[in-house]
């Protein structure tokens, strides 16, 4: 039997002595904790340099691993120098350490869907000891900040990047000028209070934390719930102690770089000595390449802890919002103060101003949870141009402030964006802001339909007013206005495949001819008519879906030819129709599109719907999110159809449902789903 001996600096209080096997070998493993007295480490490696096959050094604090090779701690310093003059081997741990927090991200980043450091905000209490981490995670995302100047120097001020942390490892780095003069230490200790509050501001701010196994409650001293609750720890040998300091501070997740091979979790000193007594070597003869294949035999991967007992992932997004009307913002304090007092041209001239406003966060959005188990968390980013102000600029002027929403929100940690606009401001529907944004993004399109049609069917279904077979297509005309455009052509679609008769209208009288002929392609039972003229066909109409806006100064649609019983979706905003416009015609159904109820227990300000209610295309980016789709999912006027009746499975899963349904004046109830059948038929009745 092979003994392996850990000597450590840390407490007493938590030696071990047990027996195990690993890698063919039995192994004696006892531990002696020295209470940082390094007279006794001192003692215990002449006492076991003779007996022990390999000794294990532990709570020493490890040199850089980037610029010049700092020296240790005196008590390190001794302790290792003793072990150097050993003839038995003695180990730190530094090799298998310099290997496993590699590959610990890199395992857990292919683990979990190829995504799970995607665009992270990572900040590293020492970018200088957990160097390889850091170069692991920067090929997945460039949030990346270092305390190393604020706690090695006590300058008040974060590295931003790998590159700055290698510039500041080689002493070149501009914030080393920072470094506090003789006059500004007579205030050392609000300056030392200023690097606490920055350090903790910084950890709130981030999604994971990277604390070295050396001095890991020093790091951490002040951090309580506040600064850790629901956050991803990274670091190396988690012991029981510290999971459950951990776990007291709400961490969700915690990934210990120190695989647990044994039943009792040892060091990675340790480990390193019982792999080079079971492979013959030393530390000298011990390669790269014989961890790598230890590592791979063994499956030597990283510990995932979920303190809570609970297995938890949240991935995050952002959603672009913008004023639905100039009424929106009046919600702004000053304006809305303001408009009580200015005439209706000045509030037109600060209508015109808003649009020039820069992008701003609106909203946390949080509470977000799929019954998968994965959660949600989002930014909503204000842009302030209402849509009459959208449509007056050029696709150029849109886009650029889009693509400022875009930087906040990578800057944030968002893995995925919404873009929320109107797709006809934006030129090409998208395509600019994704070509030139660093994360993926989406319009929101392909949920925005499949929520509108969604709505639609439920409409028709508690009105009574068209037989519905299940199985069978249902027998009655309905017609699209704005056919061609992104929205407009997915529901196009999604109409043929539930209707034996569809209208389009559109004044692209190509595009339309290109659209029926791609509909006919995929559906031969349904019968397609096109025309540039919605008033043609409207008195015949079942179902009307308006997916574009009216010529300025125009209508959509003369509601008072439409015909007892029909049923208007409005996928536009704003809506196309008034409460007047309503009242006129209380025998039609008007619904505003579909909205979408979130799962969990969603919290975010006010968006103009009820709580925990979002508009189709915010839901959009929230399914792709908790289902860990981080791509560019619909982007471009060509939105699939198929896609629309993949975001709606998805949506499923993870807990979407049809909100209730709304109408120009608020929800819409079965009373209201009845009185409008009922008079829908006394005026068909009437007519005849």
């Amino acid at each position: 039997m092979k003994t392996i001996v850990n000597i450590s600096l840390g407490p007493g209080d938590d030696d071990y002595d047990f027996t195990t096997r690993f890698m063919d070998t039995d192994f004696h493993i006892m531990r002696f904790g020295t209470n940082d007295d390094t007279e006794v480490a001192a003692e215990l490696l002449e006492e076991w340099g003779e007996k022990a096959d390999a000794i294990g050094l532990g709570k020493v604090q490890f040199p850089y691993f980037i610029g010049p090779k700092r020296t240790l701690e005196k008590k390190s310093e001794k302790v290792c120098r003793l072990g150097e003059q050993m003839t038995t081997p003695v180990t730190t741990g530094h090799s298998l350490r310099t290997v496993g927090h590699e590959w610990s991200i890199r395992h857990i980043q292919y683990t979990f869907g190829n995504n799970y450091f995607n665009n992270c905000r990572a900040l590293f209490f020492s970018g200088m000891i957990n160097t390889p981490i850091a170069e692991a995670l920067a090929e997945y995302t460039d949030n990346l900040k270092f305390c190393d100047p604020v706690i090695e120097n006590g300058i008040p001020k974060l590295l931003t990047s790998l590159s700055d942390l290698k510039k500041y490892a080689t002493g070149i780095h501009d914030v080393l000028n920072w470094v506090p003069s003789k006059s500004l230490s007579n205030y050392a200790m609000p300056l030392r209070t200023y690097n606490d509050f920055i350090i903790r501001r910084a950890i709130i701010n981030s999604s994971i934390i990277v604390v070295p196994y050396y001095n890991f409650y020093g790091y951490l001293k002040s951090c309580g719930i506040k600064e850790l609750s629901g956050k991803i720890v990274i670091t190396s040998t988690a012991y029981d102690d510290r999971v459950k300091f951990l776990k007291e501070r709400g961490v969700s997740v915690i990934i210990d770089t120190t695989p647990k091979m044994l039943e009792k979790v040892v060091g990675v000193s340790v480990l390193e000595a019982m792999i080079m007594v079971a492979l013959g070597k030393n530390c000298e003869t011990l390669s790269r390449d014989d961890l790598l294949e230890v590592i791979t035999q063994l499956r030597m991967d990283p510990r995932v802890v979920y303190p809570s007992g609970e297995k938890k992932r949240v991935n995050r997004f952002a959603f672009v919002v913008h004023p639905l009307s100039r009424d929106y913002l009046k919600k702004i304090p000053p304006i809305g103060i303001a408009s009580k007092i200015l005439p209706g041209a000045a509030m037109d001239t600060v209508e015109k101003v808003m649009a020039y406003s820069p992008p701003f966060v609106y909203s946390k959005v949080t509470g977000i949870r799929s019954p998968t188990g994965v959660e949600a968390e989002g930014w909503l980013i204000a842009i302030g141009a209402t849509p009459k102000q959208m449509l007056a600029h050029s696709p150029e002027f849109i886009n650029a402030r889009l693509l400022k929403a875009v930087s906040i929100a990578k800057n944030l940690g968002a893995q995925i964006v919404g873009l929320g606009a109107l797709t006809k401001a934006m030129g090409d529907a998208g395509v600019t802001v994704a070509k030139n944004a660093e994360i993926p993004v989406t319009t929101g399109n392909s949920y925005s339909a499949s929520a509108a049609l969604w709505a639609a069917a439920d409409a028709v279904r508690r009105m009574g007013l068209i037989k519905v077979t299940r199985g069978e297509k249902i027998k009655a005309k309905t017609m699209v206005i704005g056919a061609t455009g992104a929205v407009g052509s997915v529901c196009s679609k999604l109409l043929a495949t539930a209707f034996d008769e569809l209208y389009m209208v559109d004044v692209h009288d190509a595009k339309l001819l290109t659209l029926r002929a791609s509909i006919l392609n995929e559906f031969k039972d349904v019968n397609v008519h096109i025309t540039t003229r919605a008033d043609r066909f409207l008195s015949d109409m079942d179902v009307i879906v308006t997916a574009t806006t009216p010529a300025p100064g125009g209508k959509i649609i003369d509601i008072m030819q439409v015909k007892p019983g029909c049923i208007i979706t409005d996928v536009n905003r704003p809506l196309n129709f008034s409460a007047k416009e309503a009242a006129n015609r209380p025998d039609v159904l008007i619904i505003a599109s579909g909205e979408i109820e979130l799962p969990g227990e969603p919290e975010m300000k006010d968006i103009g719907l009820p709580p925990g209610v979002a508009y189709g295309s915010l839901a959009e980016a929230i399914v792709l999110a908790l289902e860990g789709r981080f791509e560019n999912f619909s982007v471009g006027r060509d939105i699939e159809w198929k896609k629309v009746s993949e975001i709606y499975k998805m949506g499923l899963k993870h807990g979407m449902k049809l909100a209730s349904i709304s109408g120009i004046e608020g929800i819409l109830n079965d009373e209201d789903f009845k009185r409008v059948a009922g008079l829908a038929r006394k005026s068909s009745k009437g007519k005849r």
